[in-house]
């Protein structure tokens, strides 16, 4: 069966469902130019039921991407402001008095959702940057005291300015830890601008996914074959304790405050294993963890100031590990 059916996403079929997933960037690319690493990072994500911190200057198409992804994968998506005065309630919703029966009834809130846009997070003070933490790690919502579940699949993509922070609210290194990857979306190339201009000029609206062509390839039958396949992807002995030695080593740099915890390890070993199933292998192999290696633990590190001051960055700091850390044979 073609995945870029309409039936698409209901076959279930590891297969196919790579065959879809992998049509993803084709179509995504029909609304976003040159965000190809972005897009396999989302779709790593969805694969591990993790989420994603996006980082890059403004108008360089996040929440672009976030939607079109949606839209080619037939999934519901919203989109959160996140402001100085946004109150926990406005994610996660709250309950409201109905006069007619005379009872409170819950009001979903945006987080109710499968994409959830989380746009400028840091923006929002720490009490409500902490609403999400329950939605991100128990993927539900507890209010008053009832536990409700959200959808699945569940994603949430925050985006966070890296050159602004006047105004904003960190995200604690606890919070940061909760993102399963930290996706940098650079400026564009010179030709690629220049298609961007050139889709512009000749009508292209951002605002209407449909107009530019873009139509579901996948849907949520091909992420549960996709994620139970995924699940059965070996990864050996020597590539676990490689995955160890790499976080460890990050523990013992002179550069860092703050190393990757099991936590960070743990994730590592998780996007390895979704991203070697896309590049068509059942096991793993030192590549898939070197390819994973800096979206999945540059958040997880903290610089000295020292370092910081000499120019040192974490990916730096990561890439000097990885080409020091043995791989094993």
């Amino acid at each position: 069966m073609d995945p870029t059916t309409d039936n698409a996403g209901q076959t279930g079929d590891p297969g196919t469902a790579r065959d879809a997933l992998e049509a993803l960037r084709a179509e995504i690319a029909k609304a976003v130019v040159g965000q190809d690493p972005a897009v396999t990072g989302l779709v790593v994500a969805l694969l591990c039921r993790g989420h994603v911190l996006l980082e890059g200057v403004p108008g360089v198409a996040k929440t672009l991407l976030v939607r079109a992804l949606a839209s080619a994968l037939e999934l519901d998506t919203k989109r959160v402001q996140f402001t100085p005065d946004l109150m926990p309630s406005d994610v996660t919703g709250s309950l409201v008095y109905d006069t007619r029966s005379a009872e409170f009834s819950f009001q979903p809130g945006p987080v109710f959702t499968n994409l959830l846009l989380a746009d400028e997070i840091n923006r929002t003070p720490p009490k409500t940057q902490s609403s999400l933490l329950e939605a991100m790690e128990e993927r539900q919502v507890t209010v008053d005291g009832t536990p409700r579940l959200l959808p699945d699949p569940f994603l949430v993509a925050a985006t966070q300015n890296p050159v602004e922070y006047e105004g904003t609210y960190p995200l604690p290194e606890a919070q940061l830890d909760r993102f399963l990857l930290k996706l940098t979306i650079p400026l564009p190339s010179r030709q690629d601008e220049i298609d961007v201009l050139t889709r512009h000029a000749e009508g292209f609206n951002p605002r209407d996914l449909k107009a530019a062509g873009v139509r579901p390839v996948a849907g949520p039958a091909d992420l549960e074959a996709a994620r139970a396949a995924v699940a059965k992807t070996t990864i050996s002995p020597e590539i676990t304790a490689y995955v160890v030695d790499l976080c460890r080593a990050t523990r013992e740099s002179p550069s860092l405050t703050l190393g990757v915890s099991p936590r960070g390890a743990t994730a590592l070993m998780a996007t390895a294993r979704a991203w070697a199933w896309l590049t068509g292998r059942d096991y793993v192999i030192p590549d898939d963890v070197k390819a994973l290696a800096l979206p999945t633990l540059r958040h997880r590190v903290q610089l000295r100031p020292e370092a910081e001051m000499e120019g040192v960055t974490a990916d730096s700091v990561i890439n000097a590990i990885l080409a020091h850390v043995p791989v094993p044979r």
